[in-house]
């Protein structure tokens, strides 16, 4: 018996990285699994094929999470195909770096569109549902440096304590509703995205000298806590931000 068993899933951005790992971990604990993706089709493809190879079923979209009405749109096609939704994680994102002086509003738009936004897009499509059942699971992936600030990222950290703010808030607004709303931030995690970065060397290193631990995350260690905070095992936590960062924030 999975932490999710027979439960449906909706997972934001989950064709890369996080959100894959996301997405096979929440499949391979028992749910089924509506997904999407951007510019990514093959790997969404296959992602989405690999939940069905577990047994369960599962939907690859192609969405931008910026937009209002497509995120309404897709939850309630996910609620008709499965026949109800009981978690929502929130993941998709972006980043569009620089510092503050040269950052165009084309660049802080973006980021905030994509990255709060969104989160408010299907977190406000999903909330009926969840209210009328007085049940349901929300987690938001932010970052710690949504907690801390980082150099040449103020889109990117005012985007990801954005998420921290509207997870609390919420939090409080549907905990009378029996729905839980944790957040999950991650360090420096080792995906696809790191490897193709002309600087990756130096941001590992970076990184290195600050995580306690040693070592970058994987993926698969934040979708465990994301898998966690889905399932009624965590059902009197609300409210949290829980990092994953091997103690890079401390």
């Amino acid at each position: 018996m999975g932490l999710v068993e027979s439960k449906n899933a909706i997972v934001t951005g989950g064709s890369l990285g996080i959100g894959t790992a996301i997405s096979l971990d929440l499949g391979q604990e028992g749910a089924n699994v509506a997904l999407t993706y951007r510019s990514h089709p093959d790997e969404a493809k296959e992602v989405a094929r690999k939940i069905e190879g577990m047994g369960r079923r599962a939907m690859a979209y192609q969405i931008d999470v910026s937009g209002f009405d497509a995120a309404q749109e897709m939850v309630d096609k996910v609620v008709q195909e499965f026949g109800g939704l009981d978690i929502l994680v929130c993941n998709a994102g972006m980043n569009w770096d620089g510092v503050i002086w040269k950052m165009s509003e084309e660049q802080w738009d973006r980021v905030i569109d994509v990255n709060l936004k969104g989160y408010f897009n299907f977190a406000r499509a999903v909330t009926p549902t969840f209210r009328e059942q007085q049940s349901g699971k929300m987690v938001n992936i932010t970052s710690i440096n949504g907690l801390r600030g980082k150099f040449g990222q103020t889109n990117y950290s005012a985007s990801k304590a954005g998420i921290i703010g509207l997870t609390k808030a919420m939090a409080k607004e549907l905990g009378r509703y029996g729905v839980n709303v944790n957040a999950v931030g991650p360090g420096l995690i080792e995906t696809e995205m790191l490897r193709q970065n002309p600087a990756r060397e130096k941001v590992e290193q970076m990184a290195l000298a600050e995580i306690v631990l040693g070592r970058l995350g994987q993926p698969e260690e934040v979708a465990w806590v994301v898998t966690f905070l889905s399932s009624e095992k965590a059902r009197h936590i609300t409210g949290e931000v829980i990092t994953v960062d091997g103690g890079q924030y401390i």
